[in-house]
């Protein structure tokens, strides 16, 4: 990586926490900003710009983060030399995300660090380094994956068994007189029951919408079936 003298030690922290995470966890900014000032220290890294995008969910592209767009122009402008993070998950939605945000930064030279990962740190700055973080990504990406499956396979088992696991009662049922079970939604029930019997006739996503409307069996909120609801339906049976 090539760097010049007027960047080559200037850094910017960027530190996210969502409302949830501050409220039931204790990731603060302030415990994020702590610790990235003496890691840039024990570095000797200058640490110019500190960055927080507060109640902000890690879903959001870097880039449509207010936070987020700020540190991408500073990189833009090539301003900086290092980019610091607690870990990868303040900044990236994902593996590609990661990689695709990354490749540019490594083509400025600009390193990324990550000062916590179960006790140890990597950065950019080496061929090793880069590899280290493509392999966090896809390991961070398949926990997710991993985490996801377990929760909807327990969510459809407590579906089941007739359990309520709160917010809205998913389509096709309707909260129980004792507030802790589900009970099936007759007419609802029935509009899943028409979609699967449209959906083994070979009809389309569209076509089973349309066809329900004809029928009078409209969604929830009223309105129209559109393909994405249509898939949702046939995944509630």
């Amino acid at each position: 990586m090539k760097k010049n003298q007027r960047t080559e030690k200037k850094a910017i922290a960027y530190l996210r926490v969502s409302t949830i995470e501050q409220a039931t966890e204790g990731v603060s900014l302030d415990a994020q900003e702590k610790a990235i000032r003496a890691y840039c220290e024990l570095k000797g890294l200058e640490l110019i710009k500190l960055i927080r995008d507060e109640g902000v969910s890690a879903g959001k592209a870097l880039s449509s983060r207010s936070g987020g767009a700020e540190l991408e122009k500073l990189v833009r402008d090539r301003s900086i030399g290092h980019v610091v993070a607690m870990k990868l998950d303040r900044l990236f939605r994902n593996t590609r995300d990661c990689l695709d945000v990354t490749s540019g930064w490594d083509k400025k030279g600009i390193a990324l660090h990550l000062i916590d990962l179960g006790g140890q740190s990597i950065d950019t700055t080496s061929a090793m380094g880069r590899l280290f973080l493509t392999m966090i990504a896809a390991l961070a990406e398949f926990e997710r994956n991993q985490t996801g499956e377990r929760t909807s396979i327990a969510m459809q088992y407590m579906k089941a068994c007739g359990e309520f696991t709160g917010g809205e009662a998913p389509y096709g049922w309707t909260l129980a007189e004792d507030g802790a079970h589900l009970a099936p939604h007759q007419g609802e029930q029935a509009i899943i029951q028409a979609a699967q019997e449209l959906k083994g006739q070979g009809w389309s996503l569209r076509k089973i919408g349309a066809g329900l409307v004809a029928r009078g069996m409209l969604p929830r909120a009223g309105g129209e079936w559109h393909a994405k609801s249509v898939r949702s339906l046939l995944v509630a049976a």
